[in-house]
């Protein structure tokens, strides 16, 4: 893949000394800390910043960014580094704020199901917060992500097709602009009528508009039952058509994962499982313990109709976790596969109708490749993973990846879906959004930029394409 060419310039000469003064000890320049801070997940090269900044409060990321814009210097703020479309590569250096240690939980209103803590709080660490009083936050993107990060890149994950994205799920920002200023995006009403939505234009805007310092969020009960279940289909198709069906019937799952069979067997082997290895899906549900019956009833009724075969179910806390342990440990014996080599993982989302098509295309592009692959999805909610296991150190099979994963979204696009349901759009989709957009939304987007950050030093190369 061709990486974003952007100019790397030096630190203005003081501006080390000028964040030494504000910051203390709390600045790295190790070099591993910098490699660290210029990567996430996926198979891109780490492009580290100059130097890491450890902010401690809202206050002292509106000094740095002060220092920083009077300086000219590129500012990239970083959560736990768990994104995967290069959202933290720190294109043309400069300086990296590292929220981590913004891990205060400021207010948790059960009367009103809500919550506000810093940008550096972890679902998991809210989550155990919030375990004795009869709520939880749902959003689940797999990795113990920050929450500032997850409204950064407007995450989501298994659990969105019953709770939806972090889009739905975020009710009021605090917010550093490029300027230093701070800015509140909303109140915690549950619905508004005034002025322009300020919250949605932060959430998923990756960083380049202004950087989430606090999060308030909706958060849910904890529901009296759950019911998982594993179900095998003979085909793709009879899979993903039961999966269409469900929410066709408005059976109101709480998960429900699609998995092929090269996954599968992966999981197989590395969790010493012993699941059919077909195309299968993952079921949850939640609710009253006769809703949740009643719901699991009619969904097996529909993959019976289709084909699906050995049904197993689970209700204890413990069976449920034995059960999505092979869905979730996907990308873990996805790598055991083939040890030293990375993933190259894409994901598109498209209408439900058309999931079918956009997966067995996927497949079939894939087919006799050099390299193991394999296939998951959110399919609720149309949203699906391809990850192609590569030696990164093969111009080969990079520019084959690139290949599969560029025709994978050109294909979503075609199907008025997109190119990344949950994973973003860093510098590694950018080449998609004037096909997704065409160029008057995407001109709207530059003016946007622009206005908010004239100096474009907000993780600058991301989101939006070169001109």
């Amino acid at each position: 893949m061709a990486l974003p060419i952007q100019t790397r310039l030096p630190l203005p000469a003081g501006f080390l000394d000028d964040l030494r003064a504000l910051m203390g000890d709390r600045l790295s320049l190790k070099p591993a800390d910098l490699d660290q801070h210029g990567r996430g997940e996926n198979w891109h090269p780490s492009m580290p910043p100059d130097v890491i900044a450890f902010a401690d409060t809202t206050a002292e990321v509106s000094a740095l960014v002060r220092l920083a814009a009077g300086a000219g210097v590129a500012v990239v703020a970083f959560g736990a580094g768990t994104s995967l479309e290069g959202h933290t590569a720190a294109i043309r250096g400069g300086l990296c704020i590292d929220l981590s240690r913004m891990d205060r939980i400021r207010s948790v209103r059960p009367e009103d199901m809500d919550c506000t803590v810093e940008a550096g709080v972890t679902r998991k660490q809210l989550n155990t917060h919030l375990r004795d009083t009869g709520l939880f936050f749902p959003v689940d993107p797999g990795a113990d992500a920050t929450l500032g990060g997850m409204a950064a890149t407007r995450a989501s994950g298994t659990s969105a097709v019953r709770y939806g994205t972090m889009r739905e799920n975020v009710l009021s920002l605090t917010v550093v602009l490029p300027d230093g200023s701070i800015v509140r995006t909303a109140s915690r009403a549950r619905k508004s009528a005034a002025g322009y939505d300020l919250t949605r234009l932060f959430v998923g805007s990756e960083g380049t508009l202004g950087i989430i310092t606090e999060v308030t969020l909706r958060l849910q009960g904890i529901p009296e039952a759950t019911l998982a279940a594993v179900c095998a289909f003979p085909d793709v198709r009879s899979a993903v058509t039961t999966a269409s069906e469900v929410i066709q019937c408005g059976i109101a799952v709480a998960r429900m994962e699609f998995v092929n069979t090269s996954a599968l067997a992966a999981v197989n082997a590395f969790g010493g499982f012993d699941h059919a290895e077909s195309p299968t899906l993952f079921f949850e549900f939640t609710g009253s313990a006769a809703a949740v019956r009643e719901q699991a009833d009619l969904t097996g009724d529909l993959a019976a109709a289709n084909g699906g075969a050995d049904f197993r179910w689970a209700d204890s806390p413990e069976e449920r976790t034995r059960l999505w342990h092979a869905r979730h440990d996907f990308h873990y014996a996805l790598m055991a596969q083939r040890p030293g080599a990375r993933i190259w993982g894409t994901d598109v989302c498209v209408p439900i109708s058309a999931l079918t098509d956009c997966i067995l295309f996927a497949e079939e592009i894939a087919a006799g490749v050099p390299f193991p692959t394999a296939a998951i999805g959110h399919v609720g909610d149309g949203n699906f993973h391809t990850a192609y296991l590569i030696d990164p150190a093969s111009a080969e099979e990079l520019a084959l990846a690139e290949a599969l994963s560029e025709k994978i979204a050109r294909r979503a696009i075609a199907l008025d879906g997109t190119c990344t349901g949950e994973h973003g759009v860093g510098y590694g989709k950018a080449k998609f959004m004037r096909e997704e957009f065409g160029d008057p939304a995407l001109a709207l987007m530059r003016l946007l930029k622009r206005a908010v950050d004239p100096q474009d030093l907000f993780n600058p190369g991301k989101v939006l394409p070169p001109v």
